[in-house]
């Protein structure tokens, strides 16, 4: 069995679950959530938890017993905390700011960027160089913090850009010509 597969799912009081064949809707404090069920994996509610099973032991069921169970904790934990991912902006001169439905980045271009900002992510902005999305899908939130990462990637000489907070990044040595070590 599935490691990761055979856990069951505490879900809290607040949050409803419907189970169907091909399908979980997931509804919370927060939202739904809807996760589709692949074939050959069951779901059912007992006592309060959610509980994942698959029919065979074929290398495909066990693989998507352990993907299905994880899809489905993370609508639960979206439905009822929900997700976020932080992004620091480096640079000099390098901000953002949220104006309407849309992320507004000076990233050192000749214009400024914009990035539509995507239905159910909400993004704010924290003294111009902090820049917090979250909402209650954990893919989403992290499609739309890598793509606004990908605006400008951190720079490997000067460590200029957008970066997740936390992220440790390596820096390289300029020329050695600059330096005068060479004759």
């Amino acid at each position: 069995m599935s490691r990761v597969g055979r856990k069951p799912i505490v879900v809290p009081k607040d949050v409803h679950v419907q189970v169907t064949e091909t399908r979980l809707s997931i509804q919370g404090p927060k939202g739904s959530l809807t996760t589709p069920v692949p074939a050959g994996i069951r779901f059912a509610v007992e006592s309060g938890q959610l509980v994942c099973s698959r029919s065979n032991d074929e290398r495909q069921q066990r693989a998507q017993h352990g993907l299905a169970r994880a899809l489905a904790q993370n609508a639960v934990k979206g439905v009822t905390d929900g997700f976020s991912k932080e992004l620091d902006i480096v640079g000099v001169g390098y901000r953002a700011q949220v104006e309407g439905a849309k992320l507004i980045c000076a990233l050192g271009y000749s214009h400024p960027v914009e990035y539509p900002i995507p239905e159910g992510i909400k993004i704010s902005v924290e003294k111009q160089t902090r820049v917090t999305v979250t909402g209650i899908d954990r893919q989403k939130v992290g499609q739309v913090a890598a793509e606004i990462r990908q605006l400008r990637k951190p720079d490997p000489y000067k460590q200029k850009g957008v970066r997740y907070v936390g992220e440790v990044l390596k820096k390289k040595a300029g020329k050695a010509g600059a330096t005068g070590a060479a004759k």
